[in-house]
Parts: C-alpha cells; structure tokens; sequence
C-alpha cells in the first residue's frame, strides 16, 4: 500500500486558515511515496540467482536463493520453509526451475505437480522446458523445435566464444550475463519477451510437461522490469 508521507489537516482547510492561502495549490495535495518492496526468487542454480540479481531495479529488493540441483516438487517445499524461517514479508515469491529431462515420466510428474503446489501456495511459478537457456536464446533467435539444452549451451558457445556449460556456468561469467545480453548488438530483451509469450499462449491449454519449447521466465523479466530505473 501506499505510505501517505505528508498530509493536511481537513480541519484546516475548511477553516481556510490564512497560511494555507500563502502556499502553492499543488501543496494541498497529499504526497504518496511508493513503499519498496521485498521479493523472493528461489532457484535451482547460480546461473538464475546471478542473473535476477542484476536486475537494475530501484522500487524492489531482490532475494534470490540457489537451492541447487533438486526435485522440483522439493523446491516447492524448501521455498515454504524458506518463507517459514525468515524475518521478511515477502511481498511476491518466484520459483524459477526447469524440465531437466533425464527419466521420463517420473519428471514429468514432477514438474506437473510441482508447478500446480507452488500455484495452489500462491507462488509464481516461472518455468521453462526444456532448460533455462531458452530463455537466453530467445533474446536471438524464436524456435518452435524441441531442441535438448545442449542445443542452447552450443549456441550460446558460438555467440559468447567461450565453452558455456563448462565457463558460462562460473560464477564470474554469470554476474555478466545481462549485461552482456543489454550491450549485445544482435539480442534483444524486447524480442524474447515477445518470443517467449508467442510460445506460451501457443501451448498453455497442454499439460505442463508438454508444453515444450516454453519459458515463463519472461513474466519475471517483465515484473522486474517495472521496478527498474528509469
């Protein structure tokens, strides 16, 4: 809510008193200063916490956690205990995990239930299938196929020059992954954006796992994007 910072006196005013006469009429007006707000993200690797964090945002404070490599559904589960533990109140929580395909149908169901337990918690839930590098990848190029993420790690080893998922996931490298896609000639924010909903309003009537190639993660960019600096 907004937090009223200076007000007048309606007594004052129906008495017309003599001083407010003096002062501008634009001062009658009660000032609102916009409250800052907490957010939690919960991932499941630093690639995700490094790149929220660099978030240029100025109304919100950013907590991003790594939870590590874990079953989505545990995920869910070590966010409520997060949430549980923790002095702040949390304005809005984000879960960011992606597909992992390994086994099948045991992550399948994982992956479903998951993201339908962190809804029914009233958390948001940005995930992408097959692998969080999608999202990256949209910021060049759309693509309708179902590509494995070693397609995404080769592309973005030719774009960066480097080998990505070996030096693309240090620590280092991951604090400049959005500058490096902000100052890319050829990436556009704004694209993947667009790329990213195209894919989702084309696949959000299939069950989770199915939904592929997919990534919510542009509905975060977006809430994030309105607390930026300007």
């Amino acid at each position: 809510m907004p937090k009223k910072t200076k007000a007048i006196k309606k007594t004052d005013v129906k008495a017309q008193k003599p001083w407010l006469k003096k002062v501008d009429a634009s001062l009658y007006k009660i000032e609102v200063e916009e409250t800052k707000k907490t957010i939690l993200i919960v991932g499941e690797g630093q690639t995700e916490k490094l790149y929220f964090e660099s978030f240029p945002v100025l109304t919100l404070t950013v907590e991003a956690v790594d939870l590590k490599g874990q079953s989505k559904l545990k995920l869910i589960e070590s966010t409520t205990s997060i949430i549980e533990n923790s002095e702040t109140k949390y304005d809005e929580v984000w879960c960011v995990f992606d597909m992992d395909f390994k086994q099948g149908e045991k992550e399948f169901s994982d992956f479903d239930n998951a993201i339908t337990k962190g809804k029914a918690l009233g958390y948001n839930i940005a995930y992408s299938n097959d692998s969080f590098e999608l999202w990256f990848y949209l910021h060049f190029n759309y693509t309708e196929q179902k590509h494995h993420r070693t397609f995404y790690y080769k592309f973005l080893s030719e774009s960066w020059n480097l080998n990505y998922e070996k030096d693309g996931k240090a620590y280092k490298f991951c604090q400049t992954i959005y500058s490096k896609l902000e100052n890319d000639k050829n990436a556009s924010q704004e694209d993947a954006i667009e790329r990213a909903e195209k894919l989702y309003n084309k696949q959000s009537h299939l069950p989770y796992h199915k939904q592929n190639p997919v990534s919510l993660v542009y509905e975060l960019v977006n809430y994030l994007n309105e607390n930026k600096r300007k």
